[in-house]
């Protein structure tokens, strides 16, 4: 517990990013069997979770292409951003990994 809150400037962020990321794979396979007009509660969990993050990857990706494959795309960005924080970490010599020598 204490190696956590020694580094909780990369811990946080990291499992943030990944929650949303698994929270947007979570809607990607439940979107395959349940209309986008479910009710449920879990299915309006994993859309106000998720939505915001789809409206900023919705911008940058072509219009032409389907709510499913924006959801991939925007897994994809949250793991390169998972990974460039982490290289940014380490390059500053201030991860979790560069401090324990090796």
């Amino acid at each position: 517990m204490n190696d956590f809150w020694s580094y909780w400037y990369f811990h946080i962020p990291n499992f943030i990013l990944a929650a949303v990321m698994y929270t947007l794979m979570g809607r990607l396979l439940l979107g395959l069997f349940v209309p986008e007009s479910w009710d449920n509660y879990i299915w309006r969990f994993f859309k106000t979770v998720t939505d915001p993050f789809l409206r900023i990857v919705r911008t940058i990706t072509p219009s032409i292409l389907t709510q499913p494959v924006v959801i991939v795309f925007s897994v994809l960005w949250l793991m390169a951003l998972r990974v460039s924080y982490l290289i940014l970490l380490i390059n500053f010599g201030v991860s979790p990994m560069a401090s324990q020598g090796g």
